[in-house]
């Protein structure tokens, strides 16, 4: 039998708890994984003095494929998103979050089954910004108000949003062969291209053109905002968005509202030779050590990287004994009980997944 090296990174705050569950999951698939256990935000800082440090870059780059637990990411001050960092260094250009409803999952709505693709190297995200007050900030603003003829406040932040045709082509395309591959019949460009003509409406023209190399797809796109309206009031009507970066992350959480909340939300991240796999939720440090946050998102993600290895018996036995689980509702964490319930252990909803695989 084959084995797999693969780094793991248990993150912070509940990371650890997570990570360790969705680790005896995947042992008990069969799969045989010999795990580079690294270390990333607060025990890296702790231990390295650095959120990111060179070993656990290497790691990756010498691994190929990651599992990440959550990370905590400090608000307006501190170190920049160790996530997005990660996508930067890896050029892992694209982002795939898949939503689905389970059931028994707390929430209004059934037979959803959609992909956000979004685009994970430019636009807001790219981290090009300059602080207010700042010589070259001001030499920014003083640009801007030059070439455009529009004045900019002088107590003004700036953040650039850069939209580029490769980049577009490359995650349009990548959204229309992952449409191919995995038998999805619409996708669906997201953008404001009628604010923004300039950045998203490029992307848009990008996406039409690249849209036309693939006629057994369908293709249409939507505004972000009436895009927001329509997963609320109609979201199976949709199969695959493919995004910029900012509207790709908005409209995730949105979507994982209409599943059951980011406990059922896991993500991935491709470039073309390296891979990380990752719950898309925070890392919920008032939660930490208490045993009884849902292991769901993580153990999804392990479901997708074991599709990309082409495990693929391990991964669909793996997401039936989450969804037998989930359904049966007498092993589920909290967040799956009415309001005010307390519900089973991570670890206890871990070791029913493990028993339903087994049995």
């Amino acid at each position: 039998m084959k084995k797999y090296k693969i780094t793991l990174i248990p993150g912070d705050g509940i990371g650890p708890e997570i990570t360790e569950v969705t680790k005896r999951c995947i042992e008990a698939t069969g799969v045989k994984i010999e795990w580079e256990q690294c270390e990333a935000g607060i025990p890296a800082i702790e231990k390295f003095n650095d959120p990111l440090p060179r070993e656990t870059i290497e790691s990756i780059r010498k691994n190929k494929i990651c599992l990440k637990g959550p990370i905590t990411t400090p608000v307006g001050t501190g170190y920049r998103s160790i996530n997005v960092a990660l996508r930067q260094i890896f050029n892992l250009y694209a982002c795939v979050r898949p939503f689905k409803v389970y059931q028994g999952a707390r929430t209004f709505y059934k037979d959803i089954d959609l992909v956000i693709i979004r685009e994970n190297m430019e636009d807001l995200y790219a981290g090009i910004e300059f602080e207010i007050g700042k010589p070259e900030t001001l030499e920014v603003l003083e640009t801007i108000t030059r070439l455009s003829k529009k004045e900019i406040s002088r107590d003004s932040g700036i953040s650039i949003k850069p939209i580029s045709i490769s980049g577009s082509e490359k995650i349009v395309r990548f959204a229309f062969e992952y449409a191919r591959k995995n038998k999805r019949k619409k996708v669906t460009a997201i953008h404001k291209a009628n604010i923004m003509k300039f950045t998203d409406g490029l992307f848009l023209d990008v996406s039409r053109k690249i849209a036309a190399d693939y006629s057994d797809v369908e293709f249409e796109d939507r505004i972000v905002d009436n895009m927001a309206m329509q997963l609320v009031q109609k979201p199976q009507k949709y199969d695959i968005l493919v995004c910029p970066n900012l509207y790709g992350d908005i409209l995730s959480d949105l979507c994982a509202g209409l599943v059951g909340g980011l406990g059922l939300s896991p993500g991935a991240n491709y470039g073309d030779d390296v891979a990380i796999f990752e719950p898309t939720h925070g890392s919920a440090p008032k939660y930490a050590g208490k045993n009884v946050v849902n292991p769901s998102a993580q153990i999804l993600a392990a479901v997708l990287m074991l599709r990309y290895i082409e495990e693929n018996i391990a991964a669909t036995k793996l997401e039936e004994a989450l969804a037998w689980v989930i359904k049966d509702g007498k092993y589920t964490t909290y967040d799956f009980m009415p309001e005010g319930t307390s519900g089973k252990s991570t670890t206890e909803m871990g070791e029913a997944i493990i028993k339903r695989m087994v049995r």
